[in-house]
């Protein structure tokens, strides 16, 4: 018998329920080979972890312009509407709440990905130094170029549109990828972007962007089913800010303002150390009136000492639900934990996706 988890108290977010405070993180598999729509396999890989409090789903790019990796599944055409309404269709009918993620990768991209071949697009025209994933192999991240302004509301207007698309696919709500280095987070951070425009210089300028977005987005799907994900930080993708946290208390005062339901913050470096530069993330969580989702390196001990000390209201997971589709019953039952096959994150069928073993398959296995 295990003893009481704060993880499995449940939680109101918004005008949804979450029967336990486990949230399965966003998590790159690259699988959306055909028009870059999400096929049968995903529609399993999701059913199989409707058990969390809330699936966020892949990052999903929101057009062509937006895409960094190969395979990586789309929330633009009719055809990958289609493909998500399958997923939400199971994930509900097994009794799960999921959000999909929104994606425009900005300069972390590769021509051969962008349409016409062309230059991907970044706040200015400053290369990455990182790689990407194109042709099956980690290649070199192209060089951009800087958006012009009037550019900039097509963006938004593609995020827009993206939410709309959620919508119409069955989701319950949506997550805006304003981390990792990707284009919100490029706009907001002074090592990305050198602009001398409205978008450039001042916090205030910065900031704008992601903000714009996050309004358009909650107006198409609403407040109260729109999150964020952001990393002060992280410095994913060759990214970095002289001065994140007036930066950060800024921009989530203004998503405060917006009513978001949740901030989903990445704590340190994404997927690395907790402690990679100083950072008050107590401030964020003050400053939000919405829910606060815990990001990066948590086990169930660190979870419940987080959720314990009110320091946040959801723990996301990521590896451990990559592995672990039944990680809320192994919490429960105080189970092993299956390990994470890192050579099959990336692209590839069934192996290492849809194939990774539950309780209930070892029972009958041992019966």
């Amino acid at each position: 018998m295990s003893k009481p988890s704060k993880l499995l108290e449940p939680f109101r977010l918004g005008p949804i329920t979450l029967p336990n405070r486990l949230v399965m993180a966003p998590l790159t598999r690259n699988r959306a080979v055909e028009g870059l729509v999400p096929g049968p396999l995903a529609v399993d890989y999701y059913a199989q972890r409707a058990s969390a409090g809330l699936l966020i789903t892949e990052a999903s790019q929101v057009s062509q312009q937006g895409q960094g990796y190969q395979d990586t599944p789309g929330i633009y055409s009719k055809e990958q509407v289609a493909g998500w309404r399958k997923i939400t269709d199971r994930v509900h009918a097994r009794g799960g709440r999921i959000f999909i993620q929104l994606w425009h990768v900005g300069r972390v991209s590769h021509t051969s990905l962008q349409p016409s071949g062309g230059k991907p697009v970044a706040p200015s025209a400053i290369r990455a130094k990182g790689k990407t994933f194109v042709g099956g192999a980690f290649t070199d991240i192209s060089e951009p170029r800087a958006l012009e302004l009037a550019e900039i509301p097509g963006i938004i207007d593609s995020f827009k549109r993206a939410a709309a698309n959620a919508v119409a696919a069955g989701f319950d709500g949506v997550e805006l990828h304003g981390a990792n280095g990707y284009l919100l987070d490029q706009f907001a951070k002074d090592g990305t972007n050198k602009r001398t425009d409205a978008y450039g210089g001042s916090i205030e300028n910065r900031a704008r962007l992601m903000l714009e977005v996050a309004k358009a987005v909650a107006a198409e799907a609403g407040a109260e089913r729109t999150g964020i994900r952001i990393s002060p930080v992280t410095p994913a993708n060759d990214i970095s800010d002289s001065n994140p946290q007036p930066l950060f208390d800024h921009i989530v005062d203004r998503l405060n303002a917006l009513k978001l339901v949740y901030i989903h913050v990445i704590e340190g470096a994404t997927g690395g150390p907790r402690d990679v530069a100083p950072f008050d993330y107590g401030s964020l969580r003050q400053r939000f009136n919405g829910a606060y989702i815990a990001n990066n390196g948590f086990d169930f001990e660190l979870a419940n000492k987080v959720l314990s000390a009110n320091q946040a209201d959801l723990i996301a997971f990521g590896k451990l639900f990559l592995a672990n589709p039944d990680l809320v019953e192994r919490l429960k039952r105080n189970a092993p934990l299956n390990a994470p096959d890192k050579a099959t994150f990336y692209g590839g069928g069934a192996e290492g996706y849809t194939d990774y073993p539950t309780l209930e398959a070892v029972d009958a296995v041992v019966d």
